[in-house]
């Protein structure tokens, strides 16, 4: 009950009462206290290790693939590469958040305390706004995968998502062959989650720069409207084919790949060259059918240990991070699958 009562910041006599079924709980309370139970089933090797223990909050808004990937990522990280240190996350994840229930779990975390928030959301004034009022009441924010640039984060890690941007260019540059010559137009669909973040914007300025100094023949069409989510996106897909009869290749920032795929499928189109982003289990089967032409990677463990490094450092019980907070990318196809990273034997610190 100890245990509970902590992963959900609740008294143990809220404990008591949810798991017992009794009255005078709220609902909202009771939701986190069984939320909390789940937590405590995936993360349960970590329960009960001994040393200085740390809860923090992991806010997400993204396909859900992608932050199972996330959550169980930071699981093999806490296991695996923090100890003696004990890390737990608190977990609030949407494929889509209503902006009001995003700004009320991040006022919740503040008013209930956190030693840490590892954030991925859009950047609009409201979630800065909430980030400011997280760093007053002392709780270190760190970005990943999208930055906010204008809001007081301790950190962001993740992507450099300028050069992924650039990478993809040239990739789709040097696939498509010649432009010269009487060539059919080669145009690229590039299919983002939706136009607030950052780091989907920063990928796509830069595909876009690069890519109409290389080729300058083929336009850009981008898409902001699937959410990285399935239907939303192959009907979008399906709209601008019917649109766009040169598009020949896909550069997909937001994900939902099988769906794009599909509706190139449905319109009976070739898709010369597709690039992908995460190597989740949707994009790695498509990689290794041959469906995607390379899936854009970084090290995740890598950024969610960094992130898990600066909330130590925040509570001045970590030396000062000297590794990079961008990772570089990497070209994946479907011979050179990264195997899991060999971890670290510890950090050994008092």
């Amino acid at each position: 009950m100890k245990e509970i009562a902590w992963q959900a910041g609740v008294g143990l006599a809220t404990v008591d009462r949810v798991l017992h079924e009794r009255t005078g709980v709220s609902p909202a309370m009771r939701r986190r206290v069984q939320q909390a139970c789940l937590e405590l089933e995936r993360q349960q090797q970590q329960v009960g290790l001994k040393g200085r223990r740390f809860i923090i909050d992991l806010v997400m808004e993204a396909p859900s693939r992608f932050s199972r990937m996330v959550r169980d990522t930071l699981v093999d990280v806490a296991m695996q590469r923090l100890s003696p240190v004990v890390f737990r996350a608190r977990e609030h994840l949407a494929e889509t958040w209503a902006l009001p229930a995003l700004i009320e779990v991040l006022d919740t975390i503040g008013r209930r305390g956190s030693q840490g928030v590892l954030l991925k959301a859009p950047e609009v004034p409201e979630v800065i706004e909430a980030v400011v009022r997280l760093q007053a009441r002392g709780i270190p924010v760190i970005t990943f995968v999208t930055d906010l640039r204008h809001a007081p984060r301790r950190a962001y890690v993740g992507l450099d998502n300028h050069r992924a941007g650039q990478t993809a260019a040239y990739l789709t540059e040097q696939w498509l062959g010649p432009s010269a010559g009487g060539a059919v137009p080669a145009d690229v669909l590039v299919s983002s989650s939706g136009p607030h973040f950052q780091g989907e914007g920063e990928r796509i300025d830069a595909f876009v720069q690069a890519l109409g100094r290389t080729r300058p023949s083929s336009r850009v069409h981008v898409m902001d409207t699937g959410h990285g989510l399935y239907t939303p996106t192959r009907q979008a897909v399906a709209g601008w084919l019917m649109r766009c009869p040169s598009v020949a290749a896909v550069y997909s920032v937001g994900g939902a790949n099988e769906a794009i795929l599909s509706a190139f499928e449905a319109a009976g189109r070739p898709c010369r060259v597709f690039i992908g982003h995460d190597l989740d289990d949707d994009n790695l089967a498509l990689l290794r059918s041959g469906r995607l032409s390379a899936v854009l990677h970084h090290d995740l463990h890598q950024d969610l240990y960094l992130a898990c490094l600066l909330v130590m450092q925040a509570h001045g019980i970590a030396h000062a991070v000297q590794m990079p907070t961008r990772s570089n990318v990497e070209v994946v196809t479907p011979f050179n699958v990264p195997t899991r990273r060999v971890p670290d034997a510890g950090l050994n610190r008092p």
